[in-house]
């Protein structure tokens, strides 16, 4: 009997040490486990962080390597090309048509989305692969910060992400020290000239405006990115208008306005242009492009009479 009931505690014994370990094994596997709510609302779920990672935009590709999961992006759209590592991401197409075939072909474990700056009717199309998706829309500066930490999370990079947006959002308090508080100062922001095109107040780049003192003149419109008229830019009369290079060496096509002198902006020399890397990217480098256009309100300021 007493052999029988120690063969019993010993079986007892192990059935109890496999049930620890398929237990500690169930909760490494649950706390692997990744949900996360994107910029449209939807929870995104990852069985491990990511390790194949595809980009729809070029700024969904800075925001990955300054999470420090560059080396994680498999396939990204053209005009990826910051950092210079982005430059031999294998291509995928383009904003307006992807190669699905690529996509699936490179076996991605996550799609990145810009939510607006991509077709929808592929996006559908991508959904209808069942490879998680996960959408990213900044409409305000801190999110740039929060996309870094959520891509960080997403690719068990956090290590890398949580500082690399500590740094964001301190320069992003300095600026807002030293330019919110200053007298503010009317722009009209071109980012087109044919067809003539703007950006509502809900848009990004408004926020930038706002960070530096400014008042976009056209913030009460609709949709983001606005088409206008040359008479409503007289009408609105902008002590400043601010335009962005497409390409280098371009002059962000700001010439036609000098067509019209008794207009404030180009009255008082207040005509500026910032490279579109810098200001039209919703990654870190907005920064360098804030940091300019505070500059260009504060000469602004300056030619006040």
């Amino acid at each position: 009997m007493a052999a029988a009931a120690n063969c019993i505690g010993r079986g007892g014994a192990a059935f109890a040490r496999g049930a620890l370990v398929a237990t500690l094994l169930l909760g490494s596997a649950a706390a692997a486990e990744i949900r996360l709510s994107d910029d449209a609302g939807r929870q995104v779920t990852l069985a491990q962080p990511a390790r194949r990672i595809i980009s729809l935009a070029p700024h969904l590709t800075e925001l990955l390597f300054a999470a420090g999961a560059g080396a994680q992006v498999v396939g990204a759209v053209e005009y990826s090309n910051y950092p210079p590592e982005a430059r031999r991401i294998a291509r995928i197409g383009d904003s307006a048509q992807l190669d699905l075939e690529r996509i699936v072909a490179l076996k991605p474990d996550l799609i990145v989305v810009w939510r607006n700056g991509n077709a929808q009717r592929q996006l559908d199309k991508l959904l209808r692969l069942g490879i998680p998706v996960f959408y990213n829309e900044p409409r305000r500066l801190p999110d740039i910060a929060r996309a870094i930490e959520q891509f960080g999370v997403l690719a068990g990079t956090e290590a890398v992400a949580a500082p690399a947006a500590r740094a964001f959002g301190a320069r992003l308090a300095e600026l807002r020290r030293r330019y919110s508080d200053r007298a503010p100062v009317t722009v009209f922001y071109q980012i087109w000239d044919r067809p003539l095109m703007t950006v509502n107040g809900e848009h990004l780049i408004s926020d930038v405006i706002r960070l530096c003192g400014g008042r976009n003149v056209f913030a009460q419109l609709q949709p983001l990115t606005p088409e206008i008229s040359t008479e409503a830019v007289l009408a609105a009369d902008p002590e400043v208008i601010e335009g962005v290079t497409a390409e280098a060496g371009q002059a962000g096509n700001l010439d036609a306005w000098k067509g019209w002198p008794r207009l404030r902006a180009v009255a008082r020399g207040n005509l500026f242009v910032i490279d579109s890397d810098f200001v039209s990217r919703n990654a870190p480098r907005i920064l360098d492009g804030a940091a300019q256009l505070c500059e260009h309100l504060a000469a602004a300021r300056a030619r006040r009479k």
